[in-house]
């Protein structure tokens, strides 16, 4: 007679839910846990001109959804959280204050991608008693920005300007009245297939790094606004009590190393894996990345996988 496996069963449904916050609703999607005690829920946040689609394959194939509500977010300004008002770090740390408030969890784990890592790490050393563990892929700072990349932060206070004047635009009404879906799981898949192939690669890092295929998805205020976040100096990283697991692209090139050891450094609970690839590990090395966050989560609530 066979044993039943949980990680055998389908995934639950997802439950598509709203924050009502000043200036937006922010939607989001939840896969509840099929344990009846669960564990804090894992929230996933993506990265810059993206949506929650980023993470629809790793939370349907996770195994974390035994013992966790999983939760993608649209961060405001984002995917079916639309809107042209200004948003910044600080709006988004308030939307996801009240997401948890609203879904019962005292602490939750973080797992950000890009600007989602930005915004983890920012909630977290603003919030630390709110945060069961942080799991940063990928994560950008400032001051480790190569010199060929270094134009981006020192520009922050241009796109800032931009982007209020393209909303005060918006405001009488000229701005773009569609905007072109963006479904990462379907453009993920599409990536891996031209992947297989070495003489795609440059290919593939050139569409997933274009601003112009970006801004077909997002309005250009909110893609500066971005930009400006992504850059925004961090507060000092000893403020975060959680525990934190980073996942570090080894060939991205875009910052320097010993920059990015030194902020890291300054977490009291930090471990480090390297991925062998670009900047988007979600999209390249997906087993991968799952089985690294399903095991780190695992061994910090106490349980072993078979």
């Amino acid at each position: 007679m066979s044993s039943f496996d949980p990680s055998d069963a389908p995934p639950t449904p997802q439950e598509r839910r709203a924050v009502h916050r000043p200036g937006a609703d922010v939607i989001y999607r939840v896969r509840r846990a099929s344990s009846a005690s669960p564990a804090a829920p894992v929230v996933f946040l993506h990265g810059l001109a993206s949506n929650m689609t980023r993470w629809a394959e790793l939370t349907r194939e996770t195994t974390l959804g035994e013992h966790h509500d999983l939760i993608r977010v649209d961060l405001r300004g984002h995917g079916e959280s639309m809107t042209r008002r200004r948003f910044d770090l600080s709006v988004w740390s308030d939307d996801l204050a009240q997401l948890l408030t609203e879904e019962h969890a005292t602490r939750a784990y973080l797992v950000g991608h890009s600007l989602g890592a930005t915004l983890a790490m920012a909630f977290a050393a603003a919030r630390p008693d709110r945060v069961a563990g942080l799991v940063l892929i990928d994560p950008v700072f400032r001051e480790a920005l190569v010199p060929g990349k270094a134009h981006y932060a020192r520009n922050g206070p241009l796109f800032a300007r931009a982007a209020t004047l393209i909303r005060a635009l918006n405001r009488i009404g000229l701005y773009r009245r569609t905007l072109k879906p963006l479904d990462l799981e379907q453009l993920d898949r599409q990536a891996r297939v031209a992947l297989a192939d070495p003489g795609q690669l440059e290919a593939f890092v050139r569409r997933y790094g274009s601003a112009r295929e970006d801004l077909r998805h997002i309005p250009h205020a909110n893609y500066l606004q971005d930009l400006v976040e992504l850059f925004r100096p961090l507060p000092a990283l000893h403020r975060v009590r959680a525990p934190v697991l980073v996942l570090r692209s080894t060939i991205a090139g875009y910052q320097n190393e010993a920059a990015v050891d030194r902020r890291l450094g300054e977490l009291s609970d930090c471990h480090i894996e390297a991925i062998h690839c670009h900047h988007w590990p979600v999209t390249e090395r997906p087993h991968e990345v799952r089985r690294l966050i399903e095991d780190w989560i695992e061994r910090r609530e106490g349980r072993t996988r078979p």
